[in-house]
Protein backbone atom coordinates (compact mmCIF):
# COMPACT_ATOMS: atom_id res chain seq x y z
CA UNK A 1 0.00 0.00 0.00
CA UNK A 2 1.14 3.36 -0.53
CA UNK A 3 1.33 5.94 1.93
CA UNK A 4 -0.03 9.33 2.09
CA UNK A 5 2.00 12.24 1.33
CA UNK A 6 1.49 15.37 3.19
CA UNK A 7 1.00 18.53 2.02
CA UNK A 8 0.56 21.60 2.53
CA UNK A 9 -2.66 23.80 0.33
CA UNK A 10 -4.43 27.68 0.56
CA UNK A 11 -7.54 27.97 -0.93
CA UNK A 12 -8.12 30.95 -2.60
CA UNK A 13 -11.64 32.93 -3.60
CA UNK A 14 -14.52 33.41 -2.15
CA UNK A 15 -17.40 31.70 -4.55
CA UNK A 16 -15.51 30.51 -6.93
CA UNK A 17 -12.19 28.77 -5.44
CA UNK A 18 -9.05 27.11 -6.02
CA UNK A 19 -6.58 25.50 -3.93
CA UNK A 20 -3.18 25.75 -4.39
CA UNK A 21 -1.07 22.54 -3.38
CA UNK A 22 2.80 23.04 -1.58
CA UNK A 23 5.03 19.78 -2.67
CA UNK A 24 8.35 19.07 -1.46
CA UNK A 25 10.44 17.43 -3.61
CA UNK A 26 9.05 13.75 -4.56
CA UNK A 27 5.31 14.48 -3.25
CA UNK A 28 2.60 13.76 -5.27
CA UNK A 29 -1.24 14.99 -5.42
CA UNK A 30 -4.33 13.63 -7.52
CA UNK A 31 -6.67 15.00 -9.05
CA UNK A 32 -9.71 14.58 -11.00
CA UNK A 33 -9.23 15.11 -15.02
CA UNK A 34 -10.23 18.73 -15.78
CA UNK A 35 -9.59 20.32 -12.34
CA UNK A 36 -5.69 21.52 -13.23
CA UNK A 37 -5.77 24.96 -13.40
CA UNK A 38 -2.06 25.75 -12.86
CA UNK A 39 1.45 24.54 -12.08
CA UNK A 40 5.42 25.65 -11.55
CA UNK A 41 8.00 24.26 -13.41
CA UNK A 42 9.48 20.97 -12.15
CA UNK A 43 6.27 19.32 -11.67
CA UNK A 44 5.72 16.17 -13.69
CA UNK A 45 2.31 15.52 -15.01
CA UNK A 46 0.69 11.34 -15.42
CA UNK A 47 -2.43 9.81 -16.16
CA UNK A 48 -2.88 6.70 -14.91
CA UNK A 49 -5.89 4.27 -13.75
CA UNK A 50 -7.77 5.29 -10.83
CA UNK A 51 -6.41 6.73 -8.21
CA UNK A 52 -3.17 5.75 -7.40
CA UNK A 53 -3.65 3.69 -4.45
CA UNK A 54 -3.57 0.50 -5.81
CA UNK A 55 -0.43 1.25 -8.87
CA UNK A 56 1.70 -1.38 -7.30
CA UNK A 57 -0.90 -4.01 -7.57
CA UNK A 58 -0.49 -5.06 -11.24
CA UNK A 59 -2.82 -5.38 -13.96
CA UNK A 60 -5.79 -6.49 -12.08
CA UNK A 61 -5.52 -3.99 -8.79
CA UNK A 62 -5.54 -0.93 -11.64
CA UNK A 63 -8.16 -2.24 -13.22
CA UNK A 64 -10.34 -2.87 -10.29
CA UNK A 65 -9.22 0.80 -9.10
CA UNK A 66 -10.31 2.18 -12.36
CA UNK A 67 -13.62 0.26 -12.81
CA UNK A 68 -14.42 1.83 -8.89
CA UNK A 69 -14.46 5.46 -10.34
CA UNK A 70 -16.68 4.38 -13.33
CA UNK A 71 -19.09 3.03 -11.25
CA UNK A 72 -19.45 6.46 -9.11
CA UNK A 73 -19.70 8.10 -12.63
CA UNK A 74 -16.32 9.49 -12.81
CA UNK A 75 -13.32 9.24 -15.45
CA UNK A 76 -11.45 5.51 -15.43
CA UNK A 77 -8.41 8.19 -15.57
CA UNK A 78 -6.49 10.45 -12.74
CA UNK A 79 -3.95 12.58 -13.08
CA UNK A 80 -0.28 12.69 -10.72
CA UNK A 81 1.56 15.71 -10.03
CA UNK A 82 4.81 15.15 -8.57
CA UNK A 83 7.26 17.64 -7.56
CA UNK A 84 10.67 16.39 -9.82
CA UNK A 85 12.62 19.17 -9.12
CA UNK A 86 14.36 21.42 -6.23
CA UNK A 87 12.90 23.01 -3.79
CA UNK A 88 9.05 23.58 -3.12
CA UNK A 89 6.98 24.00 -6.37
CA UNK A 90 3.52 24.59 -6.29
CA UNK A 91 -0.17 23.13 -8.25
CA UNK A 92 -3.83 24.77 -8.09
CA UNK A 93 -7.09 22.49 -9.35
CA UNK A 94 -10.38 24.83 -9.87
CA UNK A 95 -13.54 24.26 -8.68
CA UNK A 96 -15.86 23.66 -11.21
CA UNK A 97 -18.56 25.86 -10.06
CA UNK A 98 -20.12 28.19 -7.84
CA UNK A 99 -19.29 27.00 -4.39
CA UNK A 100 -16.88 26.19 -1.68
CA UNK A 101 -13.62 24.02 -1.26
CA UNK A 102 -13.63 21.37 1.55
CA UNK A 103 -10.98 20.09 3.28
CA UNK A 104 -10.75 16.61 4.81
CA UNK A 105 -8.08 15.86 7.02
CA UNK A 106 -8.76 12.10 6.87
CA UNK A 107 -6.67 11.24 9.88
CA UNK A 108 -8.29 12.80 12.00
CA UNK A 109 -11.55 11.69 10.82
CA UNK A 110 -11.06 8.34 11.65
CA UNK A 111 -10.22 6.85 8.14
CA UNK A 112 -12.88 7.44 6.31
CA UNK A 113 -15.54 10.06 4.62
CA UNK A 114 -18.60 8.63 2.97
CA UNK A 115 -19.62 11.63 0.40
CA UNK A 116 -21.74 12.62 -2.86
CA UNK A 117 -20.43 11.08 -5.85
CA UNK A 118 -19.41 14.48 -8.06
CA UNK A 119 -17.40 15.68 -4.86
CA UNK A 120 -14.35 14.75 -4.88
CA UNK A 121 -11.77 17.62 -6.23
CA UNK A 122 -7.94 16.74 -5.10
CA UNK A 123 -6.06 14.26 -2.80
CA UNK A 124 -2.67 12.95 -1.46
CA UNK A 125 -0.74 10.50 -3.25
CA UNK A 126 -2.50 7.51 -1.12
CA UNK A 127 -5.85 8.47 -0.44
CA UNK A 128 -8.45 5.67 -1.82
CA UNK A 129 -11.11 7.03 -3.83
CA UNK A 130 -13.73 3.82 -3.70
CA UNK A 131 -17.74 2.93 -3.89
CA UNK A 132 -19.87 3.14 -0.62
CA UNK A 133 -23.24 1.27 -1.20
CA UNK A 134 -26.21 2.28 0.37
CA UNK A 135 -27.18 0.09 3.38
CA UNK A 136 -30.78 0.59 2.98
CA UNK A 137 -33.01 -0.56 0.25
CA UNK A 138 -34.97 2.63 0.55
CA UNK A 139 -32.56 4.79 1.02
CA UNK A 140 -30.90 3.92 -2.14
CA UNK A 141 -34.16 4.27 -4.04
CA UNK A 142 -35.48 7.35 -2.84
CA UNK A 143 -32.16 9.15 -1.25
CA UNK A 144 -31.67 11.07 -4.05
CA UNK A 145 -27.86 9.35 -4.83
CA UNK A 146 -28.59 6.33 -5.63
CA UNK A 147 -27.55 3.28 -3.95
CA UNK A 148 -23.89 3.89 -4.43
CA UNK A 149 -21.80 6.91 -2.87
CA UNK A 150 -18.13 7.63 -3.15
CA UNK A 151 -15.83 7.11 0.09
CA UNK A 152 -12.48 8.81 0.32
CA UNK A 153 -10.37 6.04 2.58
CA UNK A 154 -6.45 7.29 3.86
CA UNK A 155 -4.79 9.14 6.90
CA UNK A 156 -4.11 12.64 3.94
CA UNK A 157 -6.12 15.35 2.86
CA UNK A 158 -8.60 15.46 0.56
CA UNK A 159 -10.52 18.07 -1.07
CA UNK A 160 -14.19 18.02 -2.12
CA UNK A 161 -16.09 20.84 -3.93
CA UNK A 162 -19.97 21.83 -3.00
CA UNK A 163 -22.63 24.12 -4.27
CA UNK A 164 -23.23 27.23 -2.12
CA UNK A 165 -22.34 28.01 1.44
CA UNK A 166 -21.12 24.79 3.40
CA UNK A 167 -22.37 23.55 6.75
CA UNK A 168 -20.42 21.48 8.90
CA UNK A 169 -22.44 20.05 11.86
CA UNK A 170 -21.50 17.90 15.00
CA UNK A 171 -24.04 15.30 15.57
CA UNK A 172 -24.50 13.94 18.97
CA UNK A 173 -25.50 10.44 20.06
CA UNK A 174 -29.22 9.98 18.98
CA UNK A 175 -29.38 13.50 17.36
CA UNK A 176 -31.08 14.09 14.35
CA UNK A 177 -30.85 16.28 11.51
CA UNK A 178 -33.67 16.35 8.29
CA UNK A 179 -32.24 17.81 5.02
CA UNK A 180 -32.96 18.21 1.69
CA UNK A 181 -31.21 14.64 -0.18
CA UNK A 182 -30.28 16.72 -2.54
CA UNK A 183 -28.14 19.02 0.57
CA UNK A 184 -25.94 16.41 2.05
CA UNK A 185 -22.08 16.27 0.66
CA UNK A 186 -20.51 14.03 2.77
CA UNK A 187 -20.47 12.32 6.41
CA UNK A 188 -18.39 10.17 8.42
CA UNK A 189 -19.32 6.38 8.98
CA UNK A 190 -20.97 6.67 12.01
CA UNK A 191 -23.77 8.71 11.02
CA UNK A 192 -27.21 6.74 10.05
CA UNK A 193 -28.26 7.71 7.02
CA UNK A 194 -31.79 7.02 6.42
CA UNK A 195 -35.13 8.70 4.26
CA UNK A 196 -38.24 9.88 5.55
CA UNK A 197 -41.51 10.48 3.97
CA UNK A 198 -42.84 14.00 4.07
CA UNK A 199 -45.95 13.73 6.11
CA UNK A 200 -49.42 15.16 4.84
CA UNK A 201 -50.83 15.08 0.96
CA UNK A 202 -51.01 19.25 0.69
CA UNK A 203 -46.87 18.91 1.62
CA UNK A 204 -45.61 16.66 -1.45
CA UNK A 205 -48.06 18.02 -3.51
CA UNK A 206 -48.09 21.54 -3.30
CA UNK A 207 -44.29 22.51 -0.83
CA UNK A 208 -42.17 21.96 -4.13
CA UNK A 209 -39.51 20.20 -1.71
CA UNK A 210 -40.30 16.64 -2.82
CA UNK A 211 -42.01 13.41 -1.44
CA UNK A 212 -38.88 12.69 0.65
CA UNK A 213 -36.00 13.98 3.28
CA UNK A 214 -32.75 12.88 4.23
CA UNK A 215 -32.92 11.88 8.16
CA UNK A 216 -29.35 11.50 9.80
CA UNK A 217 -28.41 10.68 13.05
CA UNK A 218 -25.31 10.74 15.24
CA UNK A 219 -23.08 10.19 16.40
CA UNK A 220 -20.61 11.78 13.47
CA UNK A 221 -20.04 15.11 11.47
CA UNK A 222 -21.62 15.96 8.27
CA UNK A 223 -21.64 18.33 5.40
CA UNK A 224 -23.97 19.99 3.77
CA UNK A 225 -24.49 22.75 0.97
CA UNK A 226 -26.77 25.13 0.25
CA UNK A 227 -27.36 24.88 -3.23
CA UNK A 228 -26.99 21.62 -5.16
CA UNK A 229 -25.71 21.52 -8.78
CA UNK A 230 -28.65 19.65 -9.60
CA UNK A 231 -31.34 22.24 -8.05
CA UNK A 232 -29.11 24.71 -10.27
CA UNK A 233 -29.06 23.53 -13.34
CA UNK A 234 -33.12 23.07 -12.64
CA UNK A 235 -33.52 26.11 -12.51
CA UNK A 236 -31.87 27.22 -14.92
CA UNK A 237 -33.68 24.73 -17.37
CA UNK A 238 -37.27 26.20 -16.07
CA UNK A 239 -35.91 29.48 -16.99
CA UNK A 240 -35.08 28.83 -20.32
CA UNK A 241 -37.84 26.60 -20.83
CA UNK A 242 -40.41 29.18 -21.16
CA UNK A 243 -38.29 31.23 -23.34
CA UNK A 244 -37.41 34.51 -20.55
CA UNK A 245 -37.14 35.49 -17.56
CA UNK A 246 -39.51 34.34 -14.69
CA UNK A 247 -42.23 37.15 -14.34
CA UNK A 248 -42.09 38.90 -11.10
CA UNK A 249 -44.48 41.54 -11.75
CA UNK A 250 -46.00 42.32 -15.18
CA UNK A 251 -44.67 46.00 -15.17
CA UNK A 252 -41.37 45.28 -14.62
CA UNK A 253 -41.35 41.84 -16.34
CA UNK A 254 -42.71 43.11 -19.18
CA UNK A 255 -40.11 46.04 -19.54
CA UNK A 256 -36.94 43.67 -18.69
CA UNK A 257 -38.37 41.55 -22.10
CA UNK A 258 -38.92 44.84 -24.18
CA UNK A 259 -35.17 45.98 -22.98
CA UNK A 260 -33.61 42.33 -23.65
CA UNK A 261 -35.40 42.19 -27.85
CA UNK A 262 -37.36 39.67 -26.70
CA UNK A 263 -40.86 41.67 -27.02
Amino acid sequence: MISNHEIDYKIYGEELQFVEIELDPNETAIAESGAFMMMDNGIEMQTMFGDGSQQQGGLLGKLLSAGKRLIVGESLFMTAFTNAGQGKKRVSFAAPYTGKIIVFDLQKLGGKIIAQKDAFLCAAKGVSIGIEFQKRLGTGIFGGEGFIMEKLEGDGLAFAHAGGYIIERELQPGEILKVDTGCIVAYTPSVDFDIEMVRGIKNWMFGGEGLFFAKLQGPGKVWLQSLPISRLAGRIMQYGSFGGRKEEGSILGGLGNLLDGRE
